[in-house]
């Protein structure tokens, strides 16, 4: 099986997610809720473990109320 090499945009995406998370005081299963994705797969996305997909970069983006680019934007 082929891998690909993990990409720096996947991190960035991950500490945006747990930035706005504990900003807000949200826990992973809330944040699972308001975005109607399973808490699992956001747990592993937040710590760089699995690639997050565009449509669903954008269900997280609604879930926090920000445009989707904040999710991808480095600090």
């Amino acid at each position: 099986m082929k891998t690909t090499p993990k990409s720096p945009l996947r991190d960035i995406v991950a500490r945006n997610m747990r930035r706005l998370r504990a900003e807000r005081g949200w826990s992973q299963e809330y944040l699972a809720h308001e975005c109607g994705l399973n808490r699992t797969y956001l747990s592993a996305v937040e710590r760089s473990e699995q690639n997050i997909s565009i449509d669903n970069l954008y269900r997280v983006a609604q879930g926090f109320g920000v445009e989707s680019w904040t999710l991808l934007k480095s600090e």
